[in-house]
């Protein structure tokens, strides 16, 4: 009998990071290392300035196989508005799955590996990911299969490429969203040189039963240190980079969002193959009219950060509210506050005045430009 609890996995490196100190906690269905000894401002800025090691592997990894890797790409296409038939063979793209309605179902990371498409998705959204394929995609001629026996690692930080040559060489051939194999520390590796930090740096899977000594093999760098989930959080909102569940879900669109730079041109009105994605009605709609709200960036001109939940308003007393924050925090790298959420289309210009209500009090806020700190992926 179902007594209402949830089952938590534990992760193939897990007693690694248990004996590192972490102190973990439940996350997406996984007991994940939320923080080191060093503490989360310390992680943060070490991966600023040297290189972080992050263990992703709650990230679900799918394989799509077909024919060719072109009838898998056409068929991955009915169910996201992302240009992956034109994906190079070693090349990553970044997409979404939405919905009937034009939400968000889950964004994903698609990877042509020349004879199938290697997919990573959300650790909370694998499951249904999952499923839709499954539903979707063997009838037309592609078998789904789900990778159980690898772990993900991500290398990030301005000294990751230094890092993985020291290992391969063959890293420093490697540019942003590329994709291929590398050798470290004896194992073979499937490498993409992407991350969600806004940093350089490597998505590195690898064979469970290798996953150790690559490892170990990185921790014994000395630029290396190990981040936990909470630092993870801190850069990537610094990057302006959104987090599933939060700044994107099933009701949020990809115009509301400003993702439309990861629609390619041949999947919009008028391209060769224009839309035959779930939901196109609204999002061809937004795109030609315009979206009713706008994600941005918003900088709060207080020392108090504006997390989460903050709704926002068009006057210091009285108003009306015009938006909310959808993720908050400190920003280390640039020692103030940040935070990013919705307003309407009327006040999403860069240098709006708002004020956000914490604990009963308005205090001001900024609409800014994203991100909050440059991205320094090697193109």
């Amino acid at each position: 009998m179902d007594d209402g609890t949830q089952t938590i996995a534990t992760l193939p490196l897990a007693r690694a990071h248990i004996d590192a100190g972490a102190r973990m906690v439940p996350f997406a269905g996984y007991s994940m290392p939320v923080q080191y000894p060093t503490g989360v401002m310390a992680e943060h800025q070490h991966t600023r300035a040297h290189c972080g090691l992050f263990d992703v592997s709650h990230m679900g990894q799918v394989i799509l196989w077909a024919e060719t890797v072109e009838a898998a790409a056409r068929a991955l296409e009915t169910l996201v508005p992302v240009d992956v038939l034109g994906l190079g063979e070693g090349r990553q793209r970044y997409g979404f799955f939405t919905n009937d309605s034009g939400g968000i179902l889950d964004d994903l990371m698609i990877a042509n590996r020349g004879d199938h498409l290697f997919l990573v998705v959300n650790a909370a959204c694998k499951a249904n990911d999952i499923g839709l394929m499954r539903a979707a995609l063997p009838p037309l001629g592609v078998e789904v299969e789900v990778i159980e026996d690898r772990v993900l690692l991500a290398v990030q930080g301005p000294e990751a490429g230094a890092v993985v040559a020291a290992l391969d060489p063959q890293a420093d051939d490697m540019r942003f969203m590329d994709v291929g194999g590398l050798t470290l520390a004896g194992a073979k590796v499937w490498v993409s040189r992407s991350g969600y930090t806004g940093e350089d740096g490597f998505e590195i899977s690898v064979q469970v039963s290798q996953a150790r000594t690559v490892f170990d093999a990185l921790c014994a760098d000395e630029r290396v240190a190990l981040i936990g989930l909470g630092a993870r959080d801190s850069l990537r909102l610094e990057a302006g980079l959104c987090l599933y569940g939060h700044d994107i879900d099933t009701a949020t669109s990809p115009v509301e969002a400003r993702l439309t730079w990861a629609m390619q041109k041949v999947r919009r009105p008028g391209g060769d193959r224009s839309g035959g994605f779930p939901g196109e009605a609204r999002i061809f709609k937004e795109l030609e009219d315009g979206a009713r709200r706008a994600r941005v960036g918003l900088r709060p001109e207080a020392r108090a950060p504006m997390r989460e939940g903050v709704p926002l308003f068009d006057a210091e007393q009285g108003g009306t509210q015009v938006g909310q924050v959808t993720s908050g925090g400190f920003g280390p790298s640039v020692i103030h506050p940040v935070a990013m959420g919705y307003v309407d289309a009327a006040f999403a210009d860069t240098d709006t005045a708002l004020w956000g209500e914490v604990r009963g009090k308005r205090l001001p806020v900024r609409v800014t430009a994203l991100p909050f700190t440059p991205l320094r992926f090697k193109r």
